[in-house]
C-alpha cells in the first residue's frame, strides 16, 4: 500500500511539474518582447496588441529592412555565410571579389569567415549603387514598367544581382531588354521581387567602405 500510495504520489508531482512549462504566456508583458532604445522603449512589432500576431509566421519580418536583406540573402546562398558558388561568388549575400575591392575589402577568406563583416559590405554595396542609380530611382520609383511598381528596394536588389550597369540599361530600354545572370535570374525579377521594401535610410554614397 506504501508503495502504490509513492507511486501516484510521485506521478502527481510530475504531472503537476509538467503542466507549469504549457502555460500561456503574454506577449505584451515578456521583456523579450520590447527593445530599449535611447530615447525609451519601443516594440519590435508595429503594434503591440497580442492577439494581432496570433496568425502570422515568427520571425515577422514584412517589408522592414531586416526583411530585405534576409530574403536576398536566402535566394543568394539560403543564409550561409560561408557559401561559395560555382563561379566564386561568396558568402551570405554572395559577393564576387572585384566587387568586394570597390568597397574596401581584398582578403576574400577573411571576409568568409567573417559574418559581421559580410552584413556591413551588404549596407556598403547598397549605399555605392544608390548613388550610382540615383537618377534611375528619381525617375522611375513610382512609374509602372512591364507590369511591374519600380522602387527603390527593387532598383538595389536589382543591382545587387546584376551591377548599377544592368539596371541603367534596362531602364532605358523601357523594360524590354531581359538581362539576367550567369544562373538565369533576370533584374526584371528582383525589381519585382523586392519591391516596396524599406531602404531610404540608406545615404548614397559613392565612397563607401568597410573598415
Amino acid at each position: 500500500m506504501i508503495n502504490k500510495w509513492s507511486f501516484y504520489t510521485s506521478l502527481t508531482i510530475i504531472i503537476a511539474f509538467l503542466s507549469s512549462g504549457f502555460k500561456p504566456f503574454d506577449l505584451d508583458t515578456n521583456r523579450w518582447f520590447l527593445t530599449k532604445n535611447t530615447d525609451g522603449t519601443h516594440y519590435q512589432y508595429p503594434s503591440k496588441t497580442q492577439n494581432e500576431y496570433t496568425t502570422i509566421g515568427v520571425p515577422f519580418t514584412g517589408k522592414f529592412f531586416i526583411g530585405f536583406k534576409e530574403t536576398i540573402a536566402f535566394k543568394e546562398s539560403q543564409g550561409q555565410y560561408r557559401k561559395v558558388n560555382s563561379l566564386g561568388y561568396m558568402g551570405k549575400y554572395q559577393f564576387g571579389a572585384e566587387t568586394l575591392k570597390t568597397i574596401g575589402i581584398h582578403d576574400c577568406n577573411s571576409f568568409l569567415n567573417n559574418p559581421k563583416l559580410q552584413e556591413k559590405a551588404f549596407v556598403a554595396l547598397l549605399a555605392k549603387n544608390k548613388w550610382l542609380l540615383q537618377d534611375e530611382i528619381d525617375i522611375y520609383e513610382g512609374r509602372l514598367i512591364n507590369g511591374i511598381k519600380i522602387t527603390e528596394s527593387g532598383i538595389l536588389a536589382a543591382a545587387h544581382l546584376g551591377g548599377a550597369g544592368s539596371v541603367k540599361k534596362y531602364f532605358r530600354s523601357n523594360g524590354k531588354r531581359y538581362l539576367r545572370d550567369a544562373y538565369g535570374t533576370s533584374v526584371r525579377s528582383y525589381l519585382e521581387d523586392y519591391s516596396g521594401y524599406e531602404t531610404s535610410f540608406i545615404i548614397a554614397n559613392n565612397n563607401a567602405r568597410v573598415n
